[in-house]
């Protein structure tokens, strides 16, 4: 039998295992704090326009990166931590007269906590005075230990934003020239990054916003109810207003219209009331539906006139594509299924998978099962925003060897 000699680079061998351990431990820290490190990332893709902005005007990236964390993302964080704390509380509520199964036990632990906000309802009364302020303290000392762990989870999330916000383009410069010479992997993350930006940026910060509008709008429409008549549990409404706003074409009207008829309902049986009934149609369409359609979705989806990204291009490349290269309704199940599968934290994790599934579909797949030509899209048919024609498109997948542009990549290009 014949024996072969194998030459083995020891010192090679050991760096090599030396660094699956180095990731191995990388990768157990960041699945100890998933949720901390997710969040960290929405909140730096809702932070980076608005940083590209104060960056032109200042001209210096940490009090670039300072200001517009506390310009943007620290209030809609505080509004957010306002608007859930209030719903959770109905959601108790809620809980007692219904069976909701393991949602009531995964709740549970936030009910104490979620005590220390007072209800806008109460902050319009008579009795929201000096005393509720000093109630409130109180509570948010009994709860200290719990509010502590929370802030050091805060602080790590603002800490991962500012740090993306100021060194990314560096850290993404290093990655490319070290991995990739505008090859398979430029391309794919340039639409990934691309991708992220639009799910955070344009689509869950968008829902947040609308969520906190409709929780406080739905409330103060709430504490003027005729009596026998009211919008149950108004903030849990409106943040589930917000949250259905993540579904195409029917959106929060999947929420508030059947609202609408059971107020509809509830006033015919007692004969008066429907004044109320109009007063909460016209707050849901035009303050919590149409507003936030006119105003707040521009806003966070505009952007075309700003960098995307440490991947991205030039400031003035345009972005027509609400979710280029994404599917609309694949999106939709990652929205809806992620929080199921992960937890809380799901609703921002899910779309990344699906992110970088889908472009690793697009890019790195056909190349490494064909070895060479162009990438094909997945499904171009049902595509988002990749009409034929598309310059912001077709000046990133149409290169041909021999263009100006980035050379097609080859097989070699992956390894």
């Amino acid at each position: 039998m014949a024996e072969y000699d194998v030459d083995i680079n020891w010192p090679r061998a050991f760096w090599i295992g030396f660094g699956v351990v180095l990731a191995a431990a990388v990768l157990f820290v960041t699945y100890s704090f998933i949720g901390t490190f997710v969040f960290g990332v929405f909140i730096y893709y809702a932070t980076r326009p608005l940083y590209r902005r104060v960056q032109r005007r200042v001209r210096q990236r940490t009090l670039s990166a300072l200001l517009s964390l506390f310009l943007l993302a620290l209030p809609v964080l505080v509004l957010l931590y306002y608007t859930i704390a209030i719903a959770v509380q109905e959601f108790s509520r809620f809980a007692q007269t219904a069976d909701v199964g393991p949602y009531a036990d995964a709740v549970e632990p936030y009910i104490n906590v979620s005590e220390v906000v007072q209800n806008p309802q109460a902050l319009l009364s008579d009795a929201a005075g000096p005393g509720t302020v000093v109630d409130t303290l109180g509570q948010f000392v009994g709860y200290l230990g719990v509010v502590g762990t929370g802030l050091i989870h805060v602080f790590v999330m603002f800490a991962l934003a500012f740090y993306l916000l100021r060194d990314g383009d560096r850290f993404a410069e290093w990655l490319k020239g070290f991995l990739d010479h505008r090859g398979v992997l430029d391309r794919y993350f340039h639409e990934v990054d691309r991708s992220f930006h639009k799910v955070f940026y344009g689509n869950i910060l968008n829902a947040i916003v609308t969520g906190a509008i409709g929780a406080i709008a739905f409330s103060i429409v709430d504490f003027f109810a005729p009596v026998g008549l009211g919008v149950p549990y108004p903030a849990l409404t409106g943040l589930l207003a917000g949250a259905a706003s993540l579904i195409p074409i029917i959106g929060m009207k999947i929420v508030y219209v059947p609202m609408a008829l059971y107020l509809a309902l509830e006033a015919g049986l007692d004969g008066e009331g429907w004044w109320f009934v109009a007063l909460f149609v016209a707050v849901a369409f035009v303050i919590v539906d149409t507003i936030p359609d006119l105003v707040v979705r521009p806003y966070v989806s505009g952007g075309g006139s700003l960098s995307f990204g440490p991947f991205g291009r030039s400031e003035s490349t345009p972005e027509p594509d609400s979710n280029p290269g994404l599917h609309t309704g694949t999106l939709m199940f990652a929205y809806i299924l992620g929080p199921f599968l992960f937890g809380w934290y799901g609703l921002f994790l899910a779309p990344m998978i699906l992110v970088l599934v889908a472009h690793f579909a697009r890019f790195v797949l056909p190349v490494i099962v064909e070895g060479e030509g162009r990438p094909a899209g997945v499904d171009p048919t049902n595509l988002v925003g990749e009409e034929v024609g598309d310059p912001a498109i077709d000046d990133v997948t149409d290169s041909q060897p021999g263009d100006d542009a980035t050379p097609t990549p080859s097989a070699e290009d992956v390894s």
